[in-house]
């Protein structure tokens, strides 16, 4: 941990901080929501277990003001030709449309799964160079309601 204590505030650098994560989403979403006017809806996550109760796949997604963004989706290697990827983002979507969602949005690396998303109907709208190994961060949306919605945002 490093500390700078001059006078006045302290600057703290510091591992993983839980207490830290909930302080600063509590107070952007205060903010975002009184910027925009559309409150946070929260989050959800999609699980698949096999029969001895161990992880095959799952996903985590929050929604807000209409977006539902992916932030992570994974599915455990001899389980990824089975169809689970899929069917879980299948799922995702439609709880994201039952909580009022017409969009997604993700990114994952180009060693990932660029073209599983597309796929899915996603298109790229940007990456972020400079991921290890010459890789980058690919940006990835999906309209629920219109291909072509997201160009007009």
């Amino acid at each position: 941990m490093t500390t700078d204590h001059g006078s006045g505030p302290a600057l703290t650098i510091s591992g993983h901080d839980p207490e830290l994560d909930d302080r600063l989403t509590e107070a952007l979403i205060a903010f975002n929501s009184a910027a925009t006017g559309a409150p946070d809806r929260g989050t959800f996550s999609v699980k698949v277990t096999d029969e001895a109760g161990e992880l095959v796949g799952g996903l985590t997604a929050r929604t807000w003001g209409g977006l539902c963004a992916i932030e992570l989706l994974w599915v455990r290697e001899d389980s990824r030709k089975e169809g689970w990827g899929s069917r879980i983002l299948q799922a995702a979507e439609a709880e994201a449309r039952r909580r009022g969602c017409d969009r997604l949005s993700t990114s994952t690396f180009t060693f990932q799964g660029p073209g599983f998303y597309q796929r899915h109907g996603f298109v790229e709208t940007g990456r972020t160079p400079g991921v290890p190994g010459g890789h980058a961060d690919v940006h990835l949306f999906k309209s629920l309601t219109d291909s072509t919605a997201w160009r007009s945002r």
